[in-house]
């Protein structure tokens, strides 16, 4: 199929359809069901706490697996905590990630993540005997993992896709730990996570109802750069156009290809407030990662024990998460997912020129798979890239009567469909 670089793939609009709300609702209810999955809970119960959580998460990947012709390995991935690894592991405990790997055919060991989070917590997050059924945080966003890996698994794509149920989060991130050092252990090649928590609520705490606003959260630079790089950016840009930025930008761009009627906006920071996701372990392992996320929170129903006060229900239950919206982030991070998959890998030694010129110039290594290559650029204060020319199957371009100064450029690889790699940012100079 070949359907030419400025149009859409319409398998992108069968897979939105493909994502079934009901089949959400179902798995959040279930995942509440088990009363608590706090992360020091029960583990050798058949119906409650976290160990029979994850054992059903692994086994709905495998049934999932079974009906693709065992296109998934599905495996747990565990880590040890040590009692006293800080002040919420007040025991010993094995943290348990549930993964599920799709198999790219062309590129088996580069991978694009989807993850949401297993466990659950009341307003101690020491407690972890009472009812925590977490239906919005974080049920609804391992759910909506769930659902892509349902529908995703119907197709095939050259590069890997991993969903995964990670434990440990609200206990201290432990379960993204413990993923991105295995990634590193066994030599993966990560593309992205696109982290999943909170995706059903609508009604903010703050009066707003919205079931089309969602947060995509992204830090500016990745915390491994070296101070070679951290002088490079002093003179040459680049503060707000790190490896996960770029990944945010493409989450962007795909739903507002794909999905006019949403509005993902693009938040500039880590994620919010001086709080933590599950995200954040990966990009402290030098990978590209964000957080996708309802826009508008809902405090009393986050971390909080199931009560009424003072005329306001409390506590994270089922009744409070609309299955639709749910539905409608699981199908944005669902394309996001296809289109990198089926996408060339991105431009390698993205090298930039034109100092004192009235032309911009770009040299790129050519990638494997690309039949041609894009060059992006931005005014500097724009968040989004709005400008681009598709300059065909070379490794430079000249871009006449651009003036350097004036805007930031990146280059992506695109398939003979017309699939397009992340954005790579410039990290080198041309010099004549």
């Amino acid at each position: 199929m070949q359907f030419g670089f400025s149009q859409t793939d319409p398998r992108m609009y069968e897979i939105i359809a493909g994502v079934s709300a009901d089949r959400i609702e179902n798995d959040i209810q279930t995942l509440a069901d088990f009363g608590t999955r706090h992360t020091l809970s029960d583990t050798l119960s058949e119906t409650r706490g976290i160990g029979a959580a994850r054992r059903w998460i692994k086994s709905e990947f495998d049934r999932i697996s079974a009906g693709c012709e065992n296109c998934l390995e599905v495996f747990y991935q565990r880590n040890s905590v040590e009692k006293g690894a800080n002040s919420r592991i007040v025991k010993d405990v094995e943290v348990v990630n549930v993964v599920a790997i799709q198999r790219g055919t062309k590129y088996p060991n580069r991978f694009i993540i989807m993850s949401g989070d297993i466990d659950s917590r009341v307003s101690d997050p020491n407690d972890f005997t009472s009812d925590s059924p977490g239906a919005n945080d974080n049920a609804s966003g391992m759910a909506g993992t769930i659902e892509a890996a349902r529908v995703l698994s119907e197709y095939e794509f050259e590069n890997s896709i991993i969903y995964t149920g990670l434990s440990g989060e609200e206990q201290g991130l432990f379960g993204g730990q413990g993923l991105a050092a295995y990634a590193k252990e066994q030599g993966w090649e990560i593309i992205g996570i696109l982290n999943n928590d909170m995706i059903g609520n609508i009604r903010g705490v703050d009066g707003v109802i919205s079931n089309r606003d969602f947060r995509i959260f992204s830090e500016p630079v990745p915390p491994t750069e070296t101070e070679g790089e951290r002088r490079a950016r002093r003179f040459y840009g680049g503060e707000v156009d790190g490896i996960s930025r770029q990944l945010a930008r493409y989450v962007h761009k795909m739903t507002r290809t794909y999905m006019p009627e949403m509005n993902p906006m693009l938040i500039y920071r880590l994620d919010r407030f001086g709080r933590g996701g599950h995200h954040r372990p990966f990009n402290d392992a030098g990978f590209a990662g964000v957080r996708i996320m309802e826009a508008h929170e809902n405090y009393t129903q986050q971390h909080q024990d199931i009560r009424t006060e003072d005329g306001i229900d409390y506590g994270d239950v089922i009744d409070h998460v609309n299955f639709d919206y749910a539905a409608k982030l699981t199908a944005v991070n669902a394309i996001t997912l296809a289109g990198i998959a089926w996408a060339p890998p991105a431009p390698e030694e993205v090298k930039i020129g034109g100092i004192v010129e009235p032309s911009a110039k770009l040299s790129w290594k050519k990638v494997d798979g690309a039949a041609g290559y894009k060059i992006y650029w931005r005014d500097t204060t724009s968040p989004t890239w709005d400008h681009s020319r598709y300059v065909g199957d070379v490794d430079a371009y000249t871009l006449e009567g651009i003036v350097i100064d004036n805007y930031f450029f990146g280059v992506v690889a695109v398939d003979e469909q017309g699939h397009e790699s992340v954005v790579s940012f410039p990290s080198g100079i041309i010099r004549d």
